[in-house]
Order: C-alpha cells, then structure tokens, then sequence
C-alpha cells in the first residue's frame, strides 16, 4: 500500500520538491474519495483545503444568475483542484464537483501555509509550481474566450 509521501511524489505539481520537502507536504495531506455528483468545494467557502486529482475528473463551475451553472473548465489525474488556499482571504472562487469516482490527495490548506512560513524554500518551490499551473489555466481561459467571443477583426489577439 503506498503512503501519502509516495502518492506526493508522483504528482506532477510536486515534482521539483526535494525527498525532504515531499515529507512536509505529505505531512499535511490525506487520501480522499469522491463518488459521481459529489461536491469537493463551494464557491465562498474558506479555501483551507486543496486536492491533487489522482484518477478521475472535477468540473469547475460559476454559478451565473442568467444562465445558472456555467462549467469552466474540467480537470483529471495529475491536476490540482483548489489554489485559492495561498491567497487572502481564502476563498474558494469555484464550485468543484466530481465526474465519476475521483481518488484524490486532500492537503490541508492551513497546515502547508504554515510550513512554507517556517521554511521559505518550500513555500518558494511550491509557488514556482502553483505559479506554473495558474499561468496555464488562464491561457487555457483566454483561448476559450477567443473561441466563444472571437478576436477583433478575426485575428487572435497576443
């Protein structure tokens, strides 16, 4: 049976950690499931709490009062669900809901806060990742953008 430490490990988003730096993170993380339908967060609730998909698949959605839930974006295995957790005031941005059966890490928000306070090195490591992956998802969001709205003059925009 592999421990937490081992399913951090073979995360995509902790991949530049150190064997050392992987143990903290571990440290503050659990398995947890999902059945089909199942909420793992709310749009407005205290982002504390992120997870590190490991098989299955997360709809993000927005609540749009003309339009209702509004899918954002769909995220599977090797993808991190959750990133308001570094940032005040930390609030969730998102509903997340599971596509299936989702198996995933759950890392307690709080807990990695405050090993990234004690050991700047983790946190910057782990913000280089974050960063990366907030970097992607909002060119993912512009080129849906372009595709639902097009670019002036039908040219893409830079």
């Amino acid at each position: 049976m592999k421990t937490i430490e081992d399913l951090v490990t073979e995360h995509a988003a902790f991949r530049d950690l150190d064997a050392a730096q992987r143990a903290l993170v571990a440290g503050c993380g659990r398995n947890r499931s999902f059945r089909d339908g199942e909420v793992l967060m709310r749009e407005g609730e205290d982002a504390n709490e992120f997870f590190a998909i490991r098989k299955g698949r997360v709809r993000l959605s927005v609540h749009l009062p003309e339009r209702g839930e509004t899918v954002i974006e769909t995220l599977q295995e090797g993808e991190i669900v959750g990133l308001s957790w570094l940032f005040p005031p930390y609030k969730v941005r998102f509903d997340a809901r599971a596509i299936g059966t989702v198996h995933t890490i759950s890392f307690d928000g709080k807990c990695l806060r405050g090993k990234c306070d004690a050991d700047p090195r983790l946190g910057y490591t782990l913000m280089k990742s974050f960063a990366g992956i907030m970097t992607s998802r909002l060119q993912s969001t512009r080129l849906r953008m372009l595709d639902v709205f097009g670019a002036p003059g039908g040219a893409a925009a830079d």
